[in-house]
């Protein structure tokens, strides 16, 4: 049966043909459609009360309609309302239908076949009869999440919802749904809650009775929608109107498992009353499913096949050739009522009518019951009924539905063999059964189905050529075309005629094909979802665009009407699309390939990527199908650091590691790589099993025919030298010498001894190191593999010939030296030379080494053994570290048949009187000694050779008998004779002991030393069926995990105490193997026990504190042990039982909030938590580890616990955590249940510009309360420090200083000019201290004096209030007079701190206050090294000028912008120019070396203007009256006055220039300049909207192309690069006609932000808006920027060039860049046969004669005497056949 799927969705069970737009979607039809007559007898109508309510509701829509609409409403007859609600045979979707016209005659006909004297209606099951309250046998078909699929007989299908399945099953999923609420609070563990497997309920193709629940809920659009049939198998609605008595033999009922026994199961009637209980045996269940997979909540339909005599226990089979053998019994013969007759019970039937539709009978001569056509057999034979039965005899059938809906009791019956069966219905080929679908799969054409019976106006039966199974085509399937009537006799569809069908479905129930005539249909590539395959090469239309939160992401693919494919955006095209929505618009046709089909969420992938549409490589959907060296493309979907993923078809993936991307080293993938995109690759590794891969993009062909002969030649054992090529984490790559072949050498190969020698010769291993003298283990050449050791211990085994290669080298007895490959539980695997390997059993491990797992070895780890046998047959050999005597040596050569068992006689028996291993039988008293004392078990003998172990369980009678607790068996010795009672053999492998029948010829004997067992009496031996709940046992610890300790009551019996219930003292679970080491003895109680699943749990605490199982167990303030289960910095998550965990918050955690971390708890770690609050109607607990709660601690509690708002009151401090920072204030968590908020001006006294970035989640705060709402439960609070504290004094203000305080402070910044200072406990005051006032003498290096954060003491000298200055000095001989003249105990008082300088303006915000803005000449860039482009196609650098000390700075130094090395004003003003500031007044300039005048020396300086330059203001303001356009001379100005941090003045000086400097021709570069240096100053000091609007201004003076690009010239020296690319993207809109812009914007998405895949996509875009003629020199200049950045692919450059040079192969000066940039690449090999190339086009005589010399002077560069003949000899070669052509 093919997979059904809801009717929701888009693809319906057959495809539909063309219709109008304005006709819905119509039904399938049932076959089975009933006539009426058009006069029934006595002018009664044979409308049931539901069919005539069901008119009258139709006529009142049609009302409506019509007074709505205007249009006459749509018309139906009684056929038409059939199929609307009954369609059911595989109508398509959208098909018209065919309103039917009968004659009189013919309408008394079909009324006489229907009805006759008895008055029984033969009819079918249809969706209008299939009502609410229905009962109908169904078959399942398909298992989905949510709901099972049931087929129903006529073609219908119903669905069943998980709550409807069972009792078991609804509450399972209900607490599935509440594990997943209680996950999503952010308060679990983290765990994924499982799902419910449906599976383990049911199974495919079981048959059950549903009860119909809704038959209302339409699926399709519009009214006249498919409608949805949901159904219940649960007990409780499919047995409804059972009762006691009606409950007979031979009846069928359905059942539900509650319980699954040793011997069977208990089952669940659903009935009223509770008493009632089903039971079937083991031997009943049948075939469908084991006892052992049996599951609570499974849902049988069983025959009742008796009754206790109580008749409380009915006795139930549903094992399907019991209840299909209906031959003789296993009928219904005799019931109490009609209510015994429900769907799925066989009964015996009278037949009183036959009629062409089917047939009618009686039940017990009162029960009317029905076949129809399809199951009465008609249809399937082809023969009329009448020839197969006749009236009066009596028949089988078995009920198929009820028709609750008709007043009297009527039944559907079925008589087809797979129903009455219960077998699905299978067809004979090839001497197997087949199912019809594998015979005649879905969507399979038959070419000749022959018609065989004719249903006038509903369809034909056909022969479809599948023996035994018929098809049916319903009348609107007949043809493309309306058929109106269809006829046996005569017509294109009469009996006999052949016509060319398709399988449309199949209905098991039927055991009926549905197929089509219509030649649209059979024309269709794909029916149905499933048809389609992985990797087809399909045809489509664009349906609708994708659209999701990044913009386009995918596109829909229409294949058909009914089949739609996704294009994810990735797989649009080859390259990424900017714009699809302009290339893939609605009803465009495409050709895409199919990547993957996912069947159960119909959905499926397609690819529009030519390169994989275009393909033809293997399609790659299955890793079976995969062989090593397979290649083909794929799509990367995943860059990692590593590697890539590559997705191929179906969910086929592979990896593609960093190394195998490229011949060449790769360091970033993503640099090379992108999403989506397309790659070769060749299988290098595979591993179906695992669905693993690994590919490669490497050229396979690469390992040449000489590494494959070398790779053939390289035997084990031989010796090579290699080196060292990499290193990872566990093996060394070398690649041998000559070979040039990789081989692997682990680093446990490196040497003999242990792991950490190992390590640490690896550790000396370097990459490029050369190894010698290594030997080759094994290789693999499929895979190219060669593996290397160096251990000396194999390399003298190689050379003494132990170190086989092949099992022919080996002889028994031999010594052999090899390696540890594998350890498992029962011994180790050796591997040898050419991967040889053999066992090492692990009883023959020598006696020097542990027990498992791992026997004291490690994987890779040298060892020596001797043969112990050989099995050449098989290829097998087995090891011994034992000795092998010459008798296993004889019996090694004979046949196991010849070799007898030793003899079974004892000797020395301790207890003196057992002579033979036979004596020791079960419960017999003997004599042992102790031979060694373990933790858990005594080991003891018997007689010689002969051992016996007791356990510690077998040793005590009761707590009270055990001394040492903790070491139970320290009061034993060694030799010391005990007596004991045997108990059976103990089985070393699984830890169990046996029978004694299971004894062997060394047996180990099991045995008891409990002083009350040292009787005759009959041994009792202890099982996990005699544990009883609430018993109590004394255990004893064997094993201690990180959960739980696992304990034995007895040898064979183990159980295990969780952490929380090993001791009422959780200070003990701390340290549990200190405290309750293995061996040591508890007292437990039973908490559960189950021994069906081996399970058994205990406690060790007291009674009454280990019964807490769920949320109503818990009190307050109870304390508890918990273990802990997860660890965050905001809560641990605590289990207290297995049904109860609940978090611990921050909060509760501590009584002092400074000591709260979570991360001190370990998972697994117990802890002692206090209930502090339940909250049972939301499931929720919170607990406290509080000491003052857990452990009644007396020490202070800083932090009290607040449990409701009323605790708090007005003007209370409490301290919380952050609980949330929202845009309106903070939440801080005050308790689990009590959360206050703090506005945004209640966080702080002093204004804070990014406020949240200074208050982070789980913060702790301080604040103190101010309002509080117990009614609203709301609490605010303030953090402020003056509501806070009393005594809080407000941080010092500008207005707070005076001249001539002392204030102390800490340095901010060091400048050259001098320091910053901000004063302390101050907001924010600071101020600038010259370097003149630093010391007493000249100080010419202010940083070599003070560094930032130095702490000093300074005076102020002057408060510039307005303009919030303050001046500094730090002159000792201030604070000498201070010392003097004052009182030094008030000095503290004049204390104040710093403030933040600002130097831009009188007037700033408060906002700019918060910056540092400080003057750091460094800040300043040049804003023309940022590699613009010129038209001519290179990089226009400026040039740095610099202001020399000894004079004037030449004016041919200006350039244009700013320089970075310093703050040059395109004028020259650099870092360099002045030494220092001497003065803060005037801010003359200091030369390098001046000398200090004379005071009474008065000498004009005016004319050494020209010599030194400006000094000083008036210096400048005296030069700038004769040159007021020289911009050389205003910026120096400008740069002059930031020196001195007088921001605001350079602004005004940028102001006067731009309004001094005439416009003119001459001038314009002078005034750009200005206005760059402006766009400069304000970009470092001011705002992005003094930005803008200094911008806007010089637009208007300049050229605004040449000012965008200065701007974006500004934002990428100063770092803006967001900003820049804003501005660079408006220019390529405004400015599109300048390829300079286009080149510009490529360069920065290349050099500065590494983005080259964007700056390529630009190129397409360029050449659509440039005219043709740029598209050369732009296409070129692209391809450069490809060679010459670092983010640029060489490889893709040459590409370009390639297609331009093919384009254009005259474009000389195409050929001379190109060989520039090869030349600059270095590639030797490239770069000649570049230039053989272009000299041997057709050129003329210069410029060949151009290109041959410039190749000749390569050569003699670069290459040798040789080649530089071969260019003279080709230079030769074009002269003379340039002279030939001539002549």
């Amino acid at each position: 049966m093919p997979s059904l799927k809801r009717k929701t969705e888009t693809e319906s069970e057959a495809p539909s043909k063309k219709q109008r737009p304005s006709q819905p979607a119509r039904l399938a039809v049932s076959i089975l459609k009933d006539e009426e007559p058009a006069f029934p007898r006595g002018g009664a109508s044979v409308l049931t009360p539901l069919e005539h309510k069901q008119i009258q509701i139709r006529a009142k829509q049609d009302v409506l309609f019509e007074q709505s609409t205007g249009k006459k409403a749509r018309t139906y007859d009684s056929e038409d309302e059939e199929n609307e609600d009954g369609g059911n045979v595989g109508e398509v979707p959208g098909k018209p239908k065919t309103k039917k016209k009968l004659t009189a005659s013919r309408k008394r006909q079909q009324a006489s076949d229907f009805t006759r004297e008895t008055g029984v209606k033969i009819e079918g099951l249809s969706y209008k009869r299939l009502v609410p309250g229905s009962m109908v046998l169904g078959q399942i078909v398909q298992i989905n999440r949510y709901d099972i699929a049931l087929t129903l007989p006529n073609n219908l299908t119903g669905y069943i919802p998980i709550t409807s399945i069972s009792d078991k099953v609804t509450e399972a999923v209900e607490a599935l749904a509440a594990a997943d609420d209680a996950s999503s609070d952010g308060d679990g563990d983290g765990h994924s809650t499982p799902e419910l497997d449906l599976n383990t309920i049911v199974a495919v193709g079981q048959y059950l009775r549903a009860y119909v629940s809704s038959t209302n809920g339409s699926t399709g659009s519009g009214a006249r929608g498919r409608k949805h049939v949901e159904l219940s198998i649960n007990p409780k609605q499919a047995n409804y109107g059972l009762k006691r008595n009606d409950l007979v033999v031979n009846s069928m009922v359905q059942a539900v498992v509650s319980s699954v026994e040793d011997h069977g199961v208990v089952m669940s009637l659903g009935l009223e009353d509770t008493t009632i209980r089903g039971f079937m045996s083991s031997k009943e269940i049948g075939d469908i499913r084991k006892h052992a997979d049996l599951k609570e909540g499974a849902v049988y339909l069983c025959l009742i096949t008796g009754l206790s005599s109580n008749g409380n226990i009915i006795k139930l089979s549903a094992n399907l050739e019991r209840i299909g053998n209906v031959k003789k019994t296993n009928f219904l013969i005799d019931a109490p009522n009609v209510d015994c007759f429900l769907p799925g019970t066989a009964v015996e039937v009278l037949v009183s009518e036959i009629a062409t539709v089917g047939l009618a009978g009686k039940v017990m001569g009162l029960l009317d019951v029905t076949a129809d056509v399809i199951h009465s057999g008609a249809a399937a034979s082809g023969k009329p009924l009448e020839k197969k039965y006749s009236v009066g005899t009596k028949i089988k059938g078995r009920i198929l539905c009820t028709f609750p809906a008709y007043e009297e009791k009527k039944l559907g019956i079925s008589l087809l063999d797979h129903i009455m069966e219960f077998t699905p219905l299978s067809l004979r080929s090839d001497d197997r059964n087949v199912s019809p679908t594998t015979t005649l799969p879905m969507s399979s054409v038959v070419d000749q189905a022959r018609v065989t019976r004719v249903m006038p106006g509903f369809g034909v039966f056909v022969d479809l050529g599948v023996k035994g199974i018929r098809g049916f085509v319903h009348i609107s399937h007949l043809s493309d075309k309306k058929v109106e009537t269809i006829s046996d006799t005569t017509g294109p569809y009469k009996i006999g005629t052949v016509h060319r069908s398709r399988i449309l479905n199949y209905n098991p129930m039927d055991g009926l094909f549905l197929a089509s005539f219509e030649q649209s249909i059979l024309e269709l590539p794909f029916l149905r979802l499933e048809d389609v395959e992985v990797g087809q090469i399909v045809k489509g239309k664009v349906s609708k665009l994708v659209v999701n939160a990044a913009g386009i992401g995918g596109v829909l693919v229409s294949v058909t009407e009914n089949i739609s494919g996704l294009v994810p955006e990735m797989h649009l095209a080859d390259v990424h699309l900017q714009h699809p929505e302009k290339k893939f618009r609605e009803g465009l046709s495409v050709t895409a390939r199919v990547l993957s089909i996912d069947l159960e969420r119909r959905l499926m992938r397609m690819t529009l990527k030519k390169s994989l549409v275009n393909s033809d490589a293997a399609v790659w959907s299955s890793y079976q199908k995969l062989a090593v060296g397979m290649q083909a493309p794929g799509t990367l979907i995943n860059i990692l650091p590593t590697g890539a993923v590559v997705q191929f078809y179906g969910n086929v993936r592979g990896f593609l590691p960093v190394s195998q991307m490229s011949e060449s080293y790769i360091k970033d993938p993503k640099q090379h790589f992108r999403i989506g995109q397309v790659v070769n690759v060749n299988i290098t590794s595979i591993d179906d099993a695992e669905n693993r891969m690994t590919v490669s993009c490497r050229d396979p062909v690469s390992f040449g025919v000489l590494q494959r002969e070398e790779l053939a030649e390289l035997k084990p054992g031989a010796k090579v030298d290699g080196t060292v090529s990499e290193k990872t984490a566990d093996e060394i790559i070398v690649e041998l010498n000559d070979s040039g072949l990789r081989a692997y050498l682990p680093f446990e190969h490196l040497v003999d001894g242990s792991a950490a020698k190992c390590l640490a010769a690896a550790k000396k291993v370097r990459v490029g190191q050369g190894l010698q003298n290594l030997m080759v283990i094994s290789k693999n050449e499929t895979k190219r593999i060669i593996r290397l050791t160096n251990k000396p211990s194999l390399i003298r085994a190689h050379q003494s010939g132990r170190f086989p290669a092949s099992i022919q080298e080996l002889t028994f007895g031999g010594e052999v030296f090899g390696f540890v490959k594998n350890i498992i539980d029962t011994g180790i695997f050796v591997q040898f030379a050419s991967d040889l390997t053999g066992f090492l059993p692990a009883k023959y491990i020598g006696d020097e080494v542990s027990g498992p797992p791992d026997f004291g070895m490690r994987k890779q780890q040298s060892i020596s053994a001797t043969i112990q046998s050989i099995h050449h047959s098989q290829d097998r050999f087995s090891l011994t570290q034992k000795s092998v005597s010459a008798k296993d040596a004889a019996n090694n050569s004979k046949p196991i048949a010849d070799l007898q068992l030793p003899d079974r006689a004892l000797s020395n028996p301790i207890d003196g009187l057992s002579a033979s291993v036979d004596d020791f039988t079960l419960g017999k008293l003997t004599k042992v000694k102790i031979i060694s004392i373990k933790e858990t078990q005594m080991n003891v003998q018997l007689a010689d050779g002969i051992q016996g172990r007791i356990d510690v369980s077998q040793v005590f009678d009761s707590w009270e008998d055990v001394k040492d607790r903790k070491h139970p068996l320290k009061s034993f010795n060694t030799k010391q004779i005990l007596s004991a009672r045997i108990l059976g053999v103990y089985d070393s492998r699984n830890h169990r002991f046996l029978p004694i029948t299971h004894s062997n010829k060394a047996p180990v004997f099991e045995l008891s030393a409990k002083p009350a067992e040292q009787t005759d009496a009959e041994l009792d031996i202890l099982t996990l069926e005699k544990v009883q709940q609430d018993s109590s046992w004394l255990v004893f610890v064997n094993n201690i995990a990180d959960d739980c300790l696992w304990v034995n009551l007895s040898p064979n019996v183990r159980g295990r105490i969780r952490i929380m219930d090993v001791s009422d003292d959780v200070s003990l679970l701390a340290d549990l193997a200190s405290n309750f080491p293995i061996g040591s003895a508890l007292r437990a109680r039973v908490l559960r026990v189950d021994p069906s699943n081996n399970w058994l749990d205990l406690s060790a605490r007291s009674g009454a504190s280990s019964t807490m199982k769920t949320l109503k167990d818990l009190s307050m303030g109870m304390v508890l042990p918990g273990r802990v289960t997860k660890v965050t910095e905001r809560y641990i998550m605590v289990q207290l039982s297995e049904q109860l965990s609940a978090p611990v918050h921050l909060v509760d955690m501590v009584d002092n909030y400074d000591t709260a971390n979570p991360t001190i708890y370990q998972k697994n770690q117990t802890v002692r938590v206090c209930v502090s609050d339940i909250d049972l109607p939301n499931k929720k607990i919170t607990l406290s580890t509080r000491p003052s709660k857990v452990l009644s601690s007396s020490l202070p509690i800083k932090d009290p616990e607040i449990t409701s708002v009323a605790q708090l009151k007005v003007n209370d401090i409490v301290r919380g955590f952050i609980k949330n920072v929202a845009d309106t204030g903070v939440f801080v968590t005050l308790s689990s249940n009590v959360t206050g908020y703090v506005r945004v001006t209640d966080l702080s006294d002093s204004f804070i510009k990014d406020w949240k970035s200074e208050f982070q989640v789980d913060q702790l705060v301080t604040g103190k309360i101010i309002t509080v709402d117990p009614l609203l439960h709301h609490i605010q609070m303030s953090l402020k420090q003056s509501v806070l504290s009393k005594d809080y004094r407000p941080p010092l203000t500008y207005a707070d200083v005076v001249v001539g305080q002392i204030i102390t402070g800490t340095i901010r910044k060091v400048e050259d000019f001098g320091v910053f200072i901000v004063v302390d406990n101050s907001a924010n005051v600071s101020g600038l201290c010259h370097r003149s006032e630093i010391a007493e003498e000249r100080v010419d290096n202010v940083q070599g004096l003070y560094e930032e954060g130095d702490v000093v003491k300074a005076k102020v000298l002057k408060v510039e209030l307005e303009k919030r200055r303050i001046s500094f000095g730090l002159k000792a001989s201030y604070f000498a007079v201070q010392d003097a003249d004052s009182d030094p105990g008030n000095s503290d008082s004049d204390v104040s701190s710093g403030i933040q300088f600002v130097d831009n303006s009188d007037n700033e915000s408060e906002e700019s206050e918060t910056r540092t803005t400080q003057t750091d000449l460094r800040h300043f860039g040049d804003v023309q090294n940022n590699n613009v482009v010129t038209e001519s196609g290179e990089r226009k650098v400026d040039i740095e000028t610099n202001i020399s000390n000894s004079g004037t700075p030449k004016k041919e130094q200006l350039t244009q912008g700013l320089n970075t090395g310093g703050f040059d004003w395109s004028g020259g003003m650099t870092d360099t120019t002045q030494k220092g500031i001497h003065s803060d007044t005037d801010g003359e300039l200091q030369p390098q070396k001046k000398k200090r005048r004379k005071a009474e020396l008065k000498i004009d300086k005016t004319g050494d203007l020209d010599t030194n330059g400006p000094q000083s203001v008036a210096d400048f303001e005296r030069l700038l009256l004769g040159q007021p356009n020289s911009s050389f001379l205003w910026l120096s100005y400008m740069a002059f006055e930031l020196q001195l941090s007088e921001i605001s003045k350079a602004r005004g000086i940028a102001e006067r220039a731009v309004k001094t400097i005439n416009l003119g021709q001459d001038t314009d570069s002078e005034l750009l300049n200005v206005w760059v240096a402006y766009l400069n100053l304000e970009n470092t000091y001011g705002t992005d909207e003094t930005v803008e609007e200094i911008f806007k201004r010089a637009c208007e003076y300049n050229d605004p192309e040449e000012m965008h690009s200065r701007l974006a010239s500004i934002y990428i020296q100063s770092g803006k690069n967001e900003k820049a690319e804003t501005l660079l993207q408006a220019m390529v809109k405004k400015f599109s006609q300048d390829p300079k812009v286009w080149l510009n914007h490529a360069t920065f998405l290349f050099d500065t932000i590494a983005a080259p895949q964007r700056a390529r996509d630009l190129l397409p875009r360029a050449l659509q808006s440039l005219p043709k003629h740029h598209h050369v020199d732009l296409t070129s200049k692209f391809a450069q920027l490809e060679f010459r950045s670092a983010n640029g692919d060489a490889e893709r450059g040459r590409t370009i060039f390639e297609g331009l040079l093919s384009t254009f192969p005259k474009r000389l000066d195409l050929w001379n860049v190109m060989l520039d940039l090869e030349i600059k690449a270095g590639d030797k090999d490239q770069v000649r046969r570049l230039f053989g190339r272009v000299t041997s086009s057709k050129l003329k005589a210069k410029k060949a004669k151009y290109f041959f010399k410039r190749w000749l002077e390569y050569e003699e560069k670069e290459g040798d005497a040789q080649s530089c003949e071969k260019v003279k000899a080709r230079a030769a070669e074009y002269v003379r056949q340039q002279d030939a052509d001539k002549s």
